[in-house]
């Protein structure tokens, strides 16, 4: 019976992750089109029952760290190992492997999600608290994981030598940051229902303190 268990699981195992294959593509192509419905979507989706949500997407946790790990796939084929993993000084030498700089990427990337939710549930006069920061965190996820894209996109393009490749990374680090900002004063304004104006103040503080915190533990972890 315990065998026939261990198939059955590996049966669904085996179906969700070649899933992927169709799932990733349209959930990153949804993100892109239509950033702010994907994002409705996904607080909508929340409301299903646990068996039937995101039925045609992939989930915004897993669709982040997809994204990431693609990222790290594409950056080891054009660049090579990250400095990171290399040099091993400080809390850098904790990360010694791809699948630790890979968890360490999506710590990076989660702290966006996760500070633009919060700033959401204190602007709403909400209790912070795990109830309420869930749906903003997933929704966040989505057009995060787009983001992250563009950013180490960039950072590739930076890292190589010739031609204007470095200012074509800076060009389109420039583009994500527009992009990205620009989807939270909307967000904000549409959730909180207040003007663009206020929208922008709670859009820019909270990505004034995701960036503080992603460069502060990015100087921390490379030993500088």
């Amino acid at each position: 019976m315990d065998f026939l268990k261990l198939i059955q699981s590996l049966d669904e195992l085996l179906y969700e992750v070649m899933s992927w294959l169709i799932f990733y593509p349209v959930t990153l192509w949804r993100a892109l089109a239509k950033p702010l419905k994907m994002m409705d979507y996904s607080e909508a989706e929340l409301g299903d029952p646990a068996e039937r949500q995101y039925t045609d997407t992939l989930s915004p946790p897993l669709f982040l760290l997809l994204t990431l790990v693609i990222c790290h796939a594409i950056e080891l084929s054009i660049v090579g190992q990250n400095a990171v993993i290399l040099r091993r000084t400080g809390l850098g030498g904790l990360v010694n492997d791809d699948s630790t700089y890979i968890l360490l990427r999506v710590a990076f990337f989660s702290l966006f999600p996760l500070i633009m939710a919060a700033r959401l549930v204190r602007a709403r006069n909400v209790k912070l608290d795990r109830v309420p920061l869930k749906a903003p965190f997933y929704s966040q996820c989505y057009v995060t994981a787009p983001f992250a894209l563009m950013v180490s996109t960039s950072g590739i393009l930076m890292q190589l030598k010739p031609g204007d490749s470095p200012l074509w990374g800076l060009a389109l680090l420039i583009a994500a940051l527009l992009w990205f900002g620009s989807l939270q004063i909307l967000w904000f304004a549409q959730h909180l229902r207040i003007g663009r104006l206020r929208a922008a103040l709670h859009a820019s503080r909270a990505m004034v303190e995701a960036l503080i915190a992603f460069v502060a533990i990015s100087l921390i972890f490379v030993g500088i």
